[in-house]
């Protein structure tokens, strides 16, 4: 449908096997994407793009410990292994991603102090990147998202999505979960909550 735009979140190197923070079975969800790529004529790819040394890697702390907590200005923060890293091989898009169809590219996490998971705004919940102003002014009402990860990423997106107005589905079987301390569980159980359709397939 016209009103209508696919959404793919974070289909980087890193997050895919042999990457930095490599999401379990990411490589397995490459081809439905693609289909589903092939599927949509309005295209969205997500790009995490972190400087060299951003607060949220560990190893940007004396004591920092991967996938451990700490307290930022805007609340908790989970510590990652440097990942996605800008202009470096593991923040490139999977080589089997179909890549041509996007109309538009959208970096998240440059900041260096703020993480940022969601493709509408970053972990501060204030600093916006835009991407509503962008689809409303196409028109855009719909949303379907698929990608990495499942319970990070997608989902912070997805809800984000919801707040601002959209109607939106995720295709499941289009993404893969990190699945931290059954945080897999606890975001599909919040994307149902928000009025998000998860019952699409690829």
């Amino acid at each position: 449908m016209p009103n209508e735009a696919l959404i793919v979140v974070d289909m980087q190197n890193d997050f895919c096997e042999g990457g930095a923070l490599a999401v379990p079975g990411a490589g397995a969800v490459v081809p439905m994407v693609n289909r589903l790529i092939t599927r949509y004529d309005n295209i969205v790819l997500t790009q995490d793009w972190h400087p060299a040394g951003h607060a949220s890697f560990a190893s940007s702390w004396a004591d920092g410990q991967p996938f451990s907590a700490v307290k930022f200005p805007y609340g908790p923060q989970i510590l990652w292994p440097d990942h996605c890293v800008q202009g470096t091989p593991g923040a490139a898009f999977h080589p089997e991603l179909i890549v041509t169809k996007a109309q538009v590219i959208v970096r998240k996490g440059h900041h260096k102090g703020i993480d940022s998971y969601s493709a509408f705004r970053e972990n501060d919940k204030m600093t916006r990147t835009g991407l509503d102003g962008y689809l409303k002014a196409r028109g855009l009402s719909r949303l379907i998202f698929c990608g990495l990860a499942l319970d990070y990423c997608v989902a912070w997106s997805a809800i984000d999505a919801r707040q601002a107005g959209f109607d939106v589905g995720v295709v499941l079987e289009a993404t893969a979960a990190i699945d931290l301390e059954g945080s897999r569980k606890r975001m599909l159980t919040e994307m149902r909550q928000a009025g998000i359709n998860l019952n699409l397939t690829a």
